[in-house]
């Protein structure tokens, strides 16, 4: 079984409630259908629900402060709940604490402010997003980035980074370079044009290129300050 094949089968057993169907609520439902994760999507609006119904698994008109409704519905059965409401955020606090009641592992919670994301944690929120917050944060990094392609992020410390050749690299072997105790990154693969496939098979005496690309492993917050310090 190809390696793609065993990501689909392992998507689709994955099983996400969305609680909230505003434009962060219905964009993630679909997103995550999309990618074959079973999505039950909940709002108390029967337009928001009617706009989703056909791009999700299932869609449900129903309070999400209601503890019998969301028993109904079977929310108390998901590894993941996320609660996407917007506006009111009593109804936040409620259902995150129902959640919590539930016994769900992974509460995820949109919030917009400090203050609120307390509040959340205190009452059971695993995880609270600001998403302008945060997308202002991804949009600044970008914007700062040098020599950094792409970056996914492992867990809270380490990422995997695609990072194309610094011009101080250029002529010089891996070795002498000494990357992984002068930059902190461990370098996998190397590939040789942006087209080409990564290479994982190199040595130490390997002579880097203009255009050479690297994929290395790294603390998030170390290689991206080496990214913005570094001069090109």
């Amino acid at each position: 079984m190809s390696l793609l094949a065993k990501e689909e089968i392992m998507a689709k057993q994955k099983q996400v409630a969305i609680l909230g169907l505003g434009v962060f609520g219905s964009t993630l439902a679909e997103t995550l259908s999309d990618y074959g994760v079973e999505v039950l999507a909940i709002d108390n609006n029967e337009q928001c629900v009617d706009r989703i119904k056909d791009n999700v698994t299932r869609a449900a008109i129903a309070d999400v402060t209601d503890k019998d409704q969301m028993l109904e519905l079977g929310v108390n059965e998901f590894d993941t709940v996320v609660v996407s409401i917007s506006k009111h955020f009593e109804e936040s606090v409620l259902a995150t604490m129902i959640l919590k009641e539930f016994g769900v592992p992974n509460i995820i919670v949109k919030a917009r402010t400090k203050r609120k994301k307390v509040i959340l944690e205190k009452v059971g929120a695993d995880v609270v997003v600001n998403v302008e917050k945060d997308m202002a944060n991804k949009v600044a990094k970008t914007l700062l980035r040098r020599s950094i392609v792409d970056i996914v992020e492992l867990d809270e410390e380490y990422s995997i980074v695609e990072i194309h050749t610094p011009n101080s690299w250029i002529g010089k072997d891996l070795k002498t370079l000494n990357v992984r105790q002068e930059y902190g990154m461990n370098i996998v693969g190397v590939r040789c044009d942006a087209d080409e496939k990564m290479n994982m098979d190199f040595t130490a005496d390997y002579i880097v290129k203009p255009s050479d690309h690297f994929l290395v492993v790294a603390k998030t917050e170390e290689v991206e300050q080496w990214d913005y310090l570094t001069k090109n």
